[in-house]
């Protein structure tokens, strides 16, 4: 690739003699206006904005002076005028430039700074159609875009966060050419998320599940360490979207997240919110993305203790979801074991000091579980590409079940059915997972092989029997889920050998009848949901 010259002919410093401050958000605004009025800058204001300026007794010159006509249409034609365009992108020592402002009264603008209408907001928040389209920010944008196209002469902030940078940069009245560009290119990002929302928002709106250009667009929460490995650079990005889960937690005592605590802590919420709270408490083990044991209990403190069984070894090191507030029982339970991050709902003021306790186990709490059925999208990145699907929010209750062998599964079969298949589809594909009475008994996971799957997951299951002085492992008269229809009957008969007696998994497979007919010489109750969960 060709080095690409970051200088253009351009001035090193520019002094700022005249600011266009325009904003929704005006938190922090009176105070740089009045920094930059001390400085001696000529202010220019719009609507809200100037009144804001006008009320805290700062001599500001409405726009509508600068442009000679007024604000009109509620507010959506007020700066869109070549007395503030002209004023933003001239070109200050270009004669053409400087000629046609002179002939047209044309008053360079140094210094613009801009916010745009809450849009993001509003539609979190799920204002109707009309009140979110009326958010949709147009004057803002085409301010932004034009001051940083001319970052060579113009400054633009549209970041209340930097407005302490933009006063330490102005110290001796003129902004430098390297500040310039990185407001710009600050600038830029934001125009681009603000318009990727919007046209998100069109097309969830309007059904359109694929548009010809998907723009995924965020805001950067935090510049992490490092990635999944310390030679790679990462941040923590967020969408907006208004889902509980780890990106709009609060943290409630710990160190900072790394890459890998977010992915394996987004992936122990979503799985542990297939359990609803009034169904009885659940907990959620996570290791790597994958989980090491998950279980329902009469407490918390039993839910936890159960999903440990499944596999204490590899839990070591991991992340805990919980379905329901944390206690201080539970918590008492949980810093008996190395823990990277606990993440619930809420934790009551007992178990929060007994976290502390642990001042590098992060505690955090979401204020809600997120709903599995609710849509959206998921993303990742190949070579030149971006790859979008919708959220897997398919959920066995919602399945109709059929049953394809002639034994018929228990009314206890049909729950642990059910409980290993709201598993498997959050187990990284081949994924096989034994469950019985509300407890993994075994997951097998990330196999290249389903047969390979089956197997590890019930030697997972011994070797926990033996630490917890069991006489058999509880695989036995479990029921077992695949995330995807078993192709052939070795998979099933590795399950049944594990002492699985009622399997379900999609169905689908050229072999479906061999695999049933397996299923019934071995007397074990088979069901297919239709549904498949590859997780990949």
């Amino acid at each position: 690739m060709a080095v690409i010259s970051k200088k253009i002919p351009a001035p090193d410093r520019v002094a700022v003699r005249t600011a266009l401050l325009s904003v929704s958000d005006k938190t922090g605004i009176v105070e740089l206006a009045r920094a930059l009025a001390g400085k001696g800058v000529r202010l220019l204001s719009t609507g809200g904005t100037h009144k804001a300026l006008s009320d805290a007794g700062l001599a500001v010159t409405d726009v509508s002076e600068v442009t000679g006509f007024p604000e009109i249409m509620d507010g959506r034609v007020k700066t869109l005028h070549p007395s503030v365009h002209g004023g933003l992108l001239a070109i200050r020592d270009d004669a053409e430039h400087v000629e046609a402002m002179k002939a047209h009264g044309i008053g360079a603008i140094d210094l613009a700074v801009i916010n745009l209408y809450p849009f993001e907001d509003v539609r979190a928040k799920g204002g109707d159609y009309p009140t979110t389209v009326e958010n949709i920010d147009i004057g803002g944008p085409a301010m932004i875009r034009a001051s940083a196209k001319n970052h060579a002469y113009v400054t633009i902030v549209t970041d209340p966060a930097d407005y302490s940078a933009l006063l330490e940069e102005l110290a001796d009245g003129s902004t430098t050419y390297a500040f310039r560009q990185k407001m710009a290119a600050k600038a830029y990002a934001r125009t681009a998320a603000y318009d990727a929302a919007i046209s998100n928002w069109f097309a969830e709106a309007l059904d359109i599940s694929m548009p010809r250009h998907r723009v995924l667009g965020g805001v950067l929460k935090e510049e992490m360490r490092y990635g999944e490995n310390p030679h790679q650079k990462a941040g923590f990005y967020v969408t907006g979207e208004n889902r509980p889960g780890v990106a709009t937690a609060t943290l409630l005592q710990g160190k900072q997240l790394s890459y890998n605590n977010i992915n394996d802590t987004d992936a122990a919420f979503e799985l542990v919110a297939e359990f609803l709270p009034e169904n009885g408490p659940a907990c959620a083990i996570i290791k790597h993305a994958n989980p090491c044991g998950v279980a329902t209990g009469r407490t918390l403190k039993e839910a936890y203790a159960r999903a440990l069984a499944c596999d204490p070894v590899s839990a070591f090191g991991g992340i805990i979801a919980l379905n329901s507030t944390l206690d201080s029982e539970t918590a008492e339970e949980i810093v008996k074991l190395f823990t990277e991050v606990i993440i619930a709902p809420d934790a009551d003021e007992k178990a929060r000091a007994i976290i502390a306790g642990k001042p590098n186990l992060r505690l955090l709490v979401t204020g809600a579980l997120p709903d599995p059925r609710v849509p959206g999208l998921s993303a990742k990145t190949v070579s030149g590409g971006l790859l979008v699907q919708s959220r897997d929010n398919g959920m066995v209750e919602d399945l109709e079940l059929k049953v394809v062998t002639r034994r018929a599964p228990t009314a206890q079969e049909l729950e642990d059915m059910k409980f290993a298949f709201k598993v498997a589809k959050h187990v990284k594909s081949n994924a096989v997972v034994y469950a019985k009475d509300g407890q993994t008994a075994g997951i097998g996971a990330g196999q290249m092989s389903r047969v390979d799957s089956a197997r590890i997951a019930g030697l997972k299951a011994e070797e926990a029997a033996k630490a917890m002085g069991l006489a058999e492992p509880l695989t036995r008269g479990s029921a077992v889920a695949s995330e995807a229809f078993l192709p052939f009957a070795d998979g099933l008969l590795s399950a049944i050998a594990a002492g699985a007696t009622a399997v379900i998994q999609p169905g689908g497979s050229m072999r479906d009848a061999e695999v049933i007919a397996a299923a019934d010489e071995a007397g074990v109750a088979m069901v297919f949901t239709g549904m498949r969960h590859f997780r990949h």
